[in-house]
Formats: structure tokens, sequence, C-alpha cells
């Protein structure tokens, strides 16, 4: 699927613990072993879980605390384990069906191999217990003659009927597998799967697979079937181009049971994450007044006299504002040219004098084709992994259209804001940016800027640039921005950027423009803010002025989802004559 700003905009409580080791509680290092039988079923055991694996597939995970089987019986000859992606979706099985054979070796006491032959698929399934943490590790592997190789697919099945999935999709999802809002979905990193983590949650406890990977690689989560929907399927994406790539692998799925909430194995999968990028010194650079922010104010207009309404409500050191439309030019126009006009300049420095915490509104990602900057990165703009066709965005008619392929047609439509999408790896393109937020900062007195588009990073046609992701290229532009002493807020939060990141602008769940089917399931679960909220404070993004039942609900989502109260407004009259939405905003930063 392809995501551009538009498309992404319109379709698409728990408290942080402290850190603590990365092993589950009560794992006992050290025991952890394999056998295989002479049936070729491997099993399992570690310090907390014992586990059967029959042609690649897991039949049984069981809690050795508690007892609890994870895994119902299914039908391991209806499809494979292991499956090559091609493009738009189609799954090619490795079943030993279509004139394969699939076998199975031991290696030594804590690792075998599932070997899979057939007409159109060759693989591995490599399988491993780690005594350190008690996991059970899966490493899938797959290749074949015939070019267009996007992923290799590890398939979950049998999850029992009572499992939530607990995943980090628009930060943080706790919904039934056959529930209509995520059956049959495909969520690709970083942009819809948050974090390489999924959690499947029982009343009492629960299992959870994640990956620990610290190069930027992709993966995907298949949740469920038309057919199916108690199954996930766990990518790993190659880096385009795929066009003549024949194989996928080289990510381990890590496999462990839990007893207790969700929050257990998020814990642990937080303070790996602190581990693996040494975060704790990250914490030290946070601003000591982030986590005593009360209130946020996304799409702030530019009217001093909205502060000056404020200021006679709240204190104004609890407030943070995101300014959009401060520039000389006009929203989304001219990008990367940050010059600000009169009153924008005037709004700034009235919002700093009074202690507002005033973020102006740039963009990490996008260039306009007639801005001169255009003709020197032109050749590195994003283009989808299979479609090829070119990232970002334009307005026609008043609607939302990708920008167009024809090189005289992007610089001849500046009326339809055509914006293109170019790759963050490309260090020309990173120091363009920087030095122009720089700037702009150094001339206004800037203390806190937002950065549109942080989100926007995917697997590309051209996905290594300079032998950097876009993702990674992201992630240094946002850290050099902050390096700069600069307090960073962006579009999104995710574990690629949060790092970088004092506050996000955050979606709800496909950010639908009014209301969807099942929208108030989405909230109630956390799971992001445990995993992200000791570095970055979220806030709202629209809709969130309560004015209808339906803004009340999205504020109520935000909040259930660890945001801190966020109002949208069109006047100081909405601070004056605040709706109870919007007072119970001000309270809050009272």
């Amino acid at each position: 699927m392809k995501f551009t700003r538009r498309t992404f905009i319109h379709g698409a409580g728990a408290a942080p613990t402290a850190l603590g080791s990365s092993n589950p509680p009560g794992t006992e290092r050290g025991k952890a072993q394999l056998s295989v039988g002479d049936d070729g079923v491997i099993h399992a055991e570690t310090a907390t879980l014992t586990a059967r694996i029959e042609k690649g597939f897991l039949t049984s995970l069981r809690s050795k605390a508690s007892g609890e089987e994870f895994i119902t019986g299914f039908d391991t000859t209806r499809q494979g384990a292991l499956h090559l992606i091609y493009a738009r979706g189609e799954a090619v099985d490795a079943t030993a069906q279509n004139f394969g054979k699939v076998e199975t070796r031991k290696i030594s006491d804590q690792r075998a191999e599932v070997t899979f032959e057939n007409w159109n698929v060759d693989g591995v399934i490599t399988v491993s217990a780690d005594p350190a943490t008690g996991d059970l590790v899966m490493e899938p592997a797959a290749y074949s003659s015939r070019p267009g190789v996007r992923s290799c697919r590890w398939s979950l099945m049998g999850l029992r009927r009572d499992l939530k999935l607990v995943a980090p999709f628009f930060q943080g999802i706790s919904l039934r597998l056959d529930d209509p809002l995520i059956r049959d979905t495909r969520w690709e990193w970083p942009l819809g799967w948050e974090a390489g983590l999924a959690i499947f949650q029982a009343p009492g406890g629960g299992f959870s697979v994640h990956a620990q990977d610290t190069r930027y690689r992709y993966k995907s989560l298949q949740v469920g079937s038309k057919e199916d929907p108690f199954l996930a399927g766990f990518d790993t994406d190659a880096y385009g181009p795929i066009d003549n790539n024949l194989a996928a692998g080289g990510l381990a799925w890590r496999i462990n049971v839990h007893k207790g909430g969700w929050e257990v194995p998020a814990a642990r999968y937080r303070d790996w994450l602190w581990e693996a990028y040494s975060l704790a010194a990250e914490e030290q650079r946070r601003e000591p007044w982030l986590q005593s922010l009360g209130m946020a104010i996304s799409w702030c207009p530019g009217d001093i006299a909205v502060l000056e309404e404020l200021v006679k409500k709240v204190d104004p050191r609890k407030v943070l504002i995101h300014f959009p439309r401060w520039r000389s030019d006009p929203y989304d126009v001219n990008y990367p040219t940050y010059t600000a006009s009169e009153s924008g300049a005037a709004f700034i420095a009235r919002a700093r004098q009074m202690g507002f915490h005033v973020m102006p509104h740039f963009n990490l990602l996008e260039v306009d084709p007639n801005h001169p900057v255009y003709a020197q990165v032109r050749d590195f703009q994003y283009r989808h992994v299979e479609t090829k066709k070119l990232y970002g965005w334009s307005l026609v008619n008043r609607r939302a259209a990708p920008p167009p392929e024809s090189n005289a047609g992007r610089l001849n439509h500046q009326n339809e804001k055509v914006m293109v999408q170019i790759h963050p790896g490309l260090s020309r393109w990173r120091s363009i940016l920087r030095s122009r937020v720089q700037r702009a900062a150094s001339q206004y007195d800037l203390r806190e800027v937002f950065a549109d588009q942080s989100v926007i990073s995917a697997n590309l046609h051209n996905a290594l640039v300079e032998n950097v992701t876009s993702t990674e290229g992201a992630y240094r532009l946002l850290h050099e921005l902050a390096d700069s002493g600069l307090a960073v807020g962006g579009e999104g939060l995710n574990e690629t950027t949060f790092a970088a990141l004092s506050f996000a602008q955050v979606h709800l769940f496909k950010n639908p423009p009014r209301m969807m089917e099942g929208f108030e399931r989405t909230g109630g679960c956390a799971l992001n803010h445990l995993l992200f909220g000791r570095l970055c404070r979220s806030f709202g993004y629209n809709g969130l002025g309560g004015h209808d039942a339906v803004e009340e609900l999205r504020a109520r989502l935000h909040e259930e989802h660890g945001a801190m109260p966020t109002i949208t407004i069109r006047s100081a009259e909405e601070i004056s004559d605040p709706t109870p939405d919007v007072e119970r905003a001000l309270d809050h930063a009272r």
C-alpha cells in the first residue's frame, strides 16, 4: 500500500515503569534445550516455556509457570509455515505438498533447522532456544529462481480463540484477532507497525513475539486472513529494489510467555530498546519541564489574542503549541524556505515572552519542485517499492492526489501544491534542511521546532542511499536537530523516531476524518506510551474542539493512549468560552 501524507492522514494509560532486566521475570539463566524426534518433531524447553515445532509450525506453546497452552490444534497440511511474498501480496507456499519435502535436523542441544524444498520455493527455518532469556527463536529464510521477492513469511497458526492482539498500531490497540478492524490486514514497519513487537494476551497471561533489530531492517505483520483470523504472519522484507531479488531472510523472531498483563512483555521490550540504543543518556538530555507539560494545542491559529486568553487561565509554561502557518509562504508551499511573516514572527515572539513552548512547523522530507533546491536532490525522490510511483501529494480540485510523474507537470502546477518527498539518507539533503531549520531557530529565538512528516519512512524502490534507509536517515536528521540544542517535535511516534523526539503529534486508528465503524474499540491501550513515554510526550492531531460527540470521543481515545490533553481551536473565543472538552484540557494545565 502506498502511503502519502494525505492518504495517511485521512485513511490511515499505562505509566512507564522502572528500567529493569531484559530477562522475563522468573527466568532461570542457562536452562534451554532442543530435541528432535524420529518423526522430525522438535521439542523445546527453556526456563519459561515448552514448545513443539512440526514442519516449521509452532504446534504447542505452554507456560511452565501456569501450565497454560496458547496454541490450539490445526491442520498442518492446509498450508506451509513458510512463504515467499511477491508484489501485491502474492504468497507462494513452501509446503511439502507441492512436489516437495520438509526435513528436520538437529544442529546442537540448543539449535535445529527445518529445511523446505518444493516446486517453487526453497527455504530454511532455524529454531533455537536462548538460555539467557528463555526465548524460543525462529529465524526464517527462503529463496527462488523467480525474481521479485519482497518478503519471506513465517506463519503462526492455531492461536487460541480468546487471545487479544496487543500491538503498536496507531499508539496501541488491544483487539480480538477476529475483530473486523484488524482481520486480514498487513502492517508495515515502522509506519503502521510502530515497533517490532506483537503480544497475544489472555486474561491471566499470554505470549509475545518480537525482533531485536538494530539495523533498520524492514518487517511486516500480517494479522489473520479472509479464511482464518486466528493466525499471524511475521514477514522479513528485502530492501528495494526487489525487481531482481530472489531471497529474503535475516531476522530472528523471539517468542516467550508471560504471566500478568501485556505491560510485562512491553516493559521487557522497552528495556531492551534502552540497552540496545543507550537511551539512558538520552533521558539526561531531555528538558526538565518535559514531563510537567499539561496540555497541547494542535494547529494553533496565529492570533495573539489566543495567547492573551490562554494566559488568563493556565500557566503558559505547561502549554505546548504547534504553530503551522507562520511563514511568509502559504502552508505547504515553497519548502524548504522558512522565513516568518510579520504576524508569524510577532506571534512566536509574544508566545516565547509569555513562557509558552511554541513549535513552528517545518517539514522533514518535502520539497516544492519549483524551489531551487529541487534540482539538487530530484534524483533521490521516494519511489514505492512495488509500483515505483513517487511519494508525495498535490491538491487537485481541493482533493488530495499523487504528485505528477511528468517532469514538466511537477514544475507547472504550483497552484496545486505539488510536493515530493526526498530520501533523508542523502547527506546533502539533511545538510540543507538542518542548516535552514537552524538558521530560522537562531533568527526567531526558537527553543522548540516541529518536523512534519517525520513518520513517513518505508521500504522503497530506492531503499538505500549512501547505504542508509529512509528510516535511519529520518532518525539521523531528527537527532542532528536535537543535537543543535532544539527540543524537536514530530508527526507520529514509533521506535525509529522516539529517541530523537521530545514531542510527537500522533494519529488515531487510521485517522478517519469523522467516524468509522468500531472506532471506539481502538482506545484503552497505552502501549506506545509505555514504550516511549519516558523520552517523548505525545499529543493529539485534529478534530479536538469538543464540538460534538465524535470530537469528544477523539479526545478521549487520545488520552487513553497516553497523550497529553490536546485541543484544536479556530479563535480566542474558544478559550474564553470553552466547550467542556476544552475546559477539561485547561483544567489539566492548571
